[in-house]
């Protein structure tokens, strides 16, 4: 079965920058052991407050099922992230495993 690689790409507000890093360091350590997501948040070399939030699902399925079962606590943290995202807003890019 394929993997899936599931990208949020934007850029944040740079007097948001140290409140969202507190934010999503939370909410990467939540997503990895509460809610058993294979996350990584990544910033771009050279272009400080961009970021991309990186989720790996090991099947087509398993990325169909990304959002099920979400608790309220983590709906909550990952809908929080918008608050720190510039006006340019966010990006989404679904990539599927061919080799």
């Amino acid at each position: 079965m394929p993997k899936v690689l599931f990208t949020i790409s934007y850029a944040v507000k740079p007097e948001a920058r140290e409140a969202y890093l507190q934010h999503v360091t939370r909410l990467r350590e939540h997503l990895r052991t509460v809610a058993k997501k294979d996350y990584t948040l990544y910033e771009a070399k050279g272009k400080k407050g961009q970021f991309m939030e990186v989720f790996v699902s090991e099947s087509l399925e398993d990325f169909d099922a990304l959002e099920d079962n979400l608790d309220p606590e983590t709906e909550s943290m990952i809908a929080k992230v918008e608050e720190f995202v510039d006006d340019k807003g966010m990006k989404y890019s679904t990539m599927v495993e061919v080799a």
